[in-house]
């Protein structure tokens, strides 16, 4: 019984940290059965994301500093799937009167719904995070993992390297978290893992419904590759390395302004 309380406890809060995330699934859901007059879907989806934001804004469930690291991934995502559409990698059938070189608006916000989980299970969960690396290095292999995305259409592709190299430089990196009364902890690489496989089960649902669809989805609809996880593996990776580092440096901030001021 304490075990299903315990698993009960930190589903419940996986929900919650889920809200963003789930408004997106579900608007996709339901909106690939609906038909406004003069709403394309893609338009109608980036309202819906838009609203969604300024309730939980609204209703506290985020905060406007939240909101700037998670508009922060909407770039990042948006920049990359203008790219990636560009090297035919993916595709957006649909019209909208918000692409951007055949990209629609709407789709940084499934990176930043990303960020958005992140932010969410960092408060909900209580997550502190020992042995963290030094900023200089997680600095330079984000770097590294992001610009592989782009590179590799040109040369090697160094995902499994880079991996590697995250497995070596947050190998003694723990990430501690709260469920009910009972304080947890695990391999922070660990944590990355589970979370890449949970993304690509909902990219599976995505895909279906017609948010994208990849070159072999053309015709009719089959299961995303698992090699797509080891993608967004680094993905998250990136997206914790950024969140991280700024609550580190948020958190040094606030320190250096509570000490007393040195007069000479």
């Amino acid at each position: 019984m304490r075990f299903l309380s315990l698993l009960w406890q930190f589903t419940w809060t996986q929900i919650l940290c889920c809200i963003f995330p789930a408004i997106i699934f579900l608007s996709l859901a339901f909106s690939k059965y609906l038909d406004i007059p003069f709403i394309p879907r893609y338009d109608l989806l980036l309202i819906i994301c838009i609203i969604a934001q300024l309730l939980l804004i609204k209703f506290g469930l985020e905060t406007w500093d939240e909101l700037k690291v998670i508009m922060l991934f909407h770039v990042i995502g948006l920049v990359l799937e203008i790219y990636k559409i560009q090297m035919g990698s993916w595709a957006y059938p649909e019209d909208a009167y918000t692409k951007i070189l055949g990209v629609p608006l709407y789709s940084g916000f499934m990176y930043s719904s990303v960020a958005s989980y992140i932010c969410q299970a960092w408060k909900r969960f209580d997550l502190t995070v020992k042995n963290w690396p030094k900023s200089n290095y997680v600095i330079i292999l984000c770097a590294a993992i992001y610009l592989n995305f782009f590179t590799h259409h040109y040369i090697w592709d160094l995902r499994y390297i880079l991996i590697i190299a995250v497995l070596i430089l947050f190998l003694r990196t723990v990430v501690s978290f709260t469920v009910g009364d009972k304080r947890l902890r695990m391999p922070l690489s660990l944590s990355f893992l589970l979370i890449a496989f949970f993304i690509w089960v909902a990219e599976n649902i995505a895909s279906f419904f017609g948010a994208w669809y990849y070159p072999d989805q053309e015709v009719t609809w089959q299961l995303v590759g698992f090699g797509k996880i080891t993608s967004w593996y680094l993905l998250i990776i990136i997206s914790i390395m950024i969140i991280a580092e700024l609550k580190f440096l948020k958190k040094d901030l606030q320190e250096d302004s509570k000490k007393p001021p040195i007069h000479d």
